[in-house]
């Protein structure tokens, strides 16, 4: 039952996220040439991260992520059981936020999909693999004593909040294979325009690899530092 609860609140975080986020983008527009549409949607990735980590984060751990999910796996905080079920209740959370936007506002909204920077798909990887490296060493850095607890929504929000505003210019930002797929999903089924359905394993492999990285870089470096404090103690 514990589990089931877990993976509802990802399901539902998830949702939140890609509904009023994705939602923003459609409604505001988030083109560079126009400054208000482009920082306030990036403001509101920020703020449904910070409104879910406290609404969800003492459930779940409020990954709403599988770049995030991937992360953790690696870092040993989670089952590999409850990683499939994130993952799955992201996924399905990100379906459901964009079919709740196709119906509010019609697929021709663009439903607030990635797209590739210049038509580069290697380009298009590496910013998305460096956005979402940058994004998960915040994440694996805040959680990783209680005292920061009281903050870690705040700053885990902020840092999302940051890395669109670089990102939204170059791919869109995605950072979140699940906040991907749902809108490229229903975009690539009804419209002509496939190219985002296409694409959007760029937009699940890009973050997959920066969370492996970010994994793997705070381990490293918390290591370190752990080695550091005994040699100090003795």
């Amino acid at each position: 039952m514990n589990s089931l609860r877990k993976y509802v609140a990802e399901f539902i975080g998830t949702f939140v996220l890609v509904f009023f986020a994705c939602g923003t983008a459609c409604v505001v527009g988030c083109s560079p040439n126009f400054g208000t549409g482009y920082l306030l949607t990036a403001l509101a990735f920020g703020f449904v991260i910070v409104a879910m980590a406290y609404s969800i984060g003492n459930i779940s751990g409020c990954h709403i992520n599988p770049a995030v999910s991937i992360a953790m796996l690696i870092s040993r905080k989670m089952s590999i059981l409850d990683f499939i079920g994130y993952i799955i209740a992201q996924f399905a959370g990100a379906t459901a936020g964009a079919a709740a936007l196709m119906g509010i506002l019609g697929v021709e909204s663009g439903l607030g999909a990635n797209a590739l920077y210049q038509e580069d798909v290697v380009m298009s990887l590496v910013i998305e693999a460096i956005l979402t490296f940058v994004f998960v060493l915040a994440i694996l850095g805040v959680t990783s004593k209680k005292e920061y607890s009281s903050v870690a929504g705040v700053v885990i929000g902020l840092t999302l909040t940051l890395v669109h505003i670089l990102g939204i210019a170059f791919t869109g930002t995605s950072v979140n294979p699940a906040r991907s797929f749902g809108p490229a999903l229903f975009l690539g089924l009804f419209t002509e325009n496939s190219d985002a359905l296409v694409n959007v394993w760029v937009f699940i492999v890009g973050p997959l690899v920066g969370g492996i990285l970010a994994a793997l870089v705070y381990m490293f470096l918390a290591g370190g530092k752990k080695k550091e404090v005994k040699e100090i103690e003795e």
